[in-house]
């Protein structure tokens, strides 16, 4: 029986996008870097479905023989409220929001979002690369710039001329020309166009900032988009296989590090730019800014197992958005809950022939079952190697549970590798589990005391549709809300009482 030899790995590549099919620079090797969390307030569950995405990624490659070299960034300094030049730092203005230092308040959303991501049974990645840790790479690289005649300095500090660049803007296809014929004002004093961004924000005078650091520049910190072309740049080298984020990064700050990385190297940067779509709530985008937060312990205490979560993901393509639904979670759930019955079945917990979370290879997996077997593992194969179509892959994985004519070998083989793709829990989770218990005790004060804050901030601001989606969540979770004359007061019924879906 020769080598299964599998299907072309075909991914959208968001410069040009179109589908390519996949080859990295060095042969056997995939160098890959992906835009991770600003870590000055809880990661809600849309933030989430850029790792699980990264994560699918990651384990694919693998699945077909490749080695992977994966950095992902924590942002704890340099990114405004505004993607763009404008606004405060996002972590200064939480330090004095919840009057804490800005080193504790990028420790605690940092070691936050790591336990969700762990919950999610995302694999750690080689590197975690704090921004707070490379700011003499950050002013390096920003002199070399400045060396080549790419910036120039201002008061407010170091620019990137854009002016410099002929393809600027390339992967989000911006029309550079009609940008600068329409702005009449730049937000920033003394910038030379309006698309020029920060390479370094010099402190204004006067002010001491409450992260700062002495550069050339003056003192002051970097500017978001440096951060990641210069600390990819170290734990990945010049050029680099493949950069994941959100399709929020594709105008603003991968196009920014697109351009200074280019510049930097006089050449081509990574060729291949994957980005996942938003997910929503009742049609608006989920965001911070809006008060309409849901976060991962949300769900745990209305009762949902995390991987329920990623086995909803998994339901769709990552380029297509996705409402988020309290109904369509409970349907994963239902079919969650189906799929690790008929596995249960038939496979002792814990009895794959590969053990939960480690990464297996195709070759692998094909030498180790029959052609009836082989022809599983081929649709299986197939459907992620179509630019991630895990929905696809998911009913591949239900045309195994459901086929009598498997071995138990076959079956335990074919099982095992889905997990090793898909990561929901077929070799570890008994069919139970999926439904958490929430119980009064699990109520988190802190949690609800947030949620309150935000729902008071959305009202206060008009935005209605986001507080009910606020008070919703907290019903869904045992929370009563009375509003009061002296603001909102708040008390945990038994969870029994606690109502599901919408």
């Amino acid at each position: 029986m020769g080598p299964l030899a599998g299907a072309p790995l075909r991914l959208f590549n968001t410069l040009g996008a179109e589908l390519q099919e996949f080859a990295p620079l060095e042969p056997g090797l995939v160098r890959a870097y992906t835009c991770g969390p600003t870590v000055y307030a809880y990661q809600h569950i849309g933030n989430m479905r850029a790792y699980v995405f990264a994560d699918t990624l990651r384990r694919v490659l693998e699945w077909k023989g490749y080695e992977v070299v994966h950095v992902i960034n924590i942002t704890d300094v340099g990114h405004l409220t505004s993607d763009m030049d404008e606004g405060e730092d996002k972590l200064e203005l939480a330090s004095r929001r919840e009057h804490r230092s800005v080193w504790d308040i990028a420790a605690r959303y940092t070691g936050l979002f790591l336990r969700d991501i762990a919950e999610l049974r995302v694999r750690r990645p080689a590197v975690w690369a704090k921004a707070t840790e490379h700011i003499p790479e950050m002013i390096a690289f920003a002199r070399v710039l400045e060396d080549k005649g790419y910036a120039y300095e201002i008061e407010s500090g170091l620019y990137f001329d854009t002016s410099r660049v002929a393809d600027y803007g390339k992967l989000a296809r911006l029309d550079v020309e009609g940008l600068r014929e329409g702005a009449r004002v730049a937000p920033v004093p003394g910038k030379r166009h309006p698309a020029d961004f920060a390479l370094w924000r010099a402190s204004p005078r006067d002010v001491q900032r409450l992260m700062e650091w002495e550069s050339p520049w003056g003192t002051g910190a970097p500017g978001w988009h440096l951060e990641c072309s210069a600390m990819s740049r170290k734990y990945l080298g010049p050029r680099f296989d493949l950069h994941t984020g959100g399709v929020d990064h594709i105008p603003v700050h991968h196009t920014n590090e697109i351009a200074q990385s280019e510049a930097y190297l006089g050449g081509p940067w990574v060729p291949f730019w994957m980005h996942n779509e938003f997910i929503s709530l009742s049609g608006a985008k989920i965001s911070k800014s809006r008060g309409n937060t849901i976060v991962l312990p949300d769900l745990e205490h209305a009762g949902f197992h995390p991987l329920s979560y990623r086995y909803l993901l998994l339901g769709s393509r990552y380029r297509s958005q996705s409402e988020f639904t309290w109904d369509a979670l409970e349907a994963a759930r239902a079919g969650h809950r189906r799929l690790l019955e008929r596995v249960r079945a038939r496979l002792p917990a814990g009895a794959g022939p590969i053990p939960p979370g480690e990464p297996v290879r195709l070759g692998e997996a094909a030498r180790r079952v029959s052609e009836v077997g082989r022809g599983h593992l081929a649709r299986l194969d197939a459907a992620v190697s179509a630019d991630l179509n895990t929905a696809q892959a998911l009913a591949a994985l239900t045309q195994i549970s459901r086929d009598p004519a498997l071995t138990a070998n076959d079956f335990a083989v074919l099982v095992s590798a889905a997990e090793a793709l898909l990561v929901i829990g077929l070799l570890d989770l008994a069919p139970a589990e999926l439904d958490v218990s929430a119980t009064v005790e699990a109520v988190n004060a802190d949690q609800v005391r947030r949620l309150l804050d935000e729902r008071a901030q959305a009202r206060g601001r008009g935005d209605f549709a986001a507080a009910d989606a606020i008070r919703d969540t907290l019903d869904r979770v045992g929370i009563e809300i009375r509003d009061t004359p002296e603001g909102p007061v708040w008390k945990a019924r038994a969870a029994r009482d606690a109502p599901r879906g919408e």
